[in-house]
C-alpha cells in the first residue's frame, strides 16, 4: 500500500511542492513548526533513513541544504534544522525547519490548523527564493 507521502508524490493528494527531481521532492508540512517547514522525501518507498544506500542520503541532505539556503534568504533565520524522525508516517523525510530558539524543532509545537493559503504562500516564498539562487529543480 502506497504511504501518504507517496500519495502526494503521485499528486493523489494535494502538497504544496517547492522542490522535485527525479530522485526525490520537497514541500511544505501541513503541521508546520514555523512558517516554511519543508519536507524533503525520496521518491522510494523506503521507511528507515539507514536502509537507504549512502548515494541518495547525500542527495537528500544536498536538497535540504539547497532548500535552507533559501530559508535562509527569505526568513533569515538565526540557524535552518534539520531532523530526521520518521516516525509519523513510514517513509523516509527529511524536516527543514527555520529556527530561532531551540524549541523551533519541539513538534510539541505544530500548528496543525495552518490554512491552505497561508501553506501556499510559503511555498511560493521559498521556490522565489530557490528559483533567485539559481536552482532549477524548482517546482512548479
Amino acid at each position: 500500500m502506497a504511504t501518504l507521502f507517496t500519495k502526494i508524490i503521485e499528486g493523489d493528494l494535494p502538497g504544496q511542492f517547492v522542490w522535485k527531481d527525479e530522485h526525490c521532492v520537497a514541500f511544505l508540512s501541513i503541521a508546520p513548526l514555523n512558517p516554511g517547514h519543508t519536507l524533503v522525501v525520496p521518491r522510494a518507498e523506503v521507511e528507515h533513513w539507514i536502509d537507504l544506500d549512502a548515494e541518495l542520503v547525500g542527495h537528500l541532505f544536498q536538497v535540504s541544504q539547497s532548500i535552507g539556503k533559501a530559508m535562509e534568504k527569505e526568513y533569515n533565520p538565526l540557524k535552518v534544522g534539520t531532523i530526521v524522525l520518521g516516525l509519523e508516517v513510514p517513509h523516509v523525510h527529511v524536516h527543514v525547519v527555520p529556527v530561532w530558539k531551540p524549541t523551533d524543532l519541539d513538534f510539541h509545537n505544530a500548528d496543525a490548523n495552518t490554512p491552505p493559503e497561508a501553506l501556499a504562500q510559503e511555498a511560493e516564498r521559498i521556490r522565489s527564493a530557490l528559483k533567485h539562487l539559481g536552482y532549477d529543480q524548482v517546482a512548479s
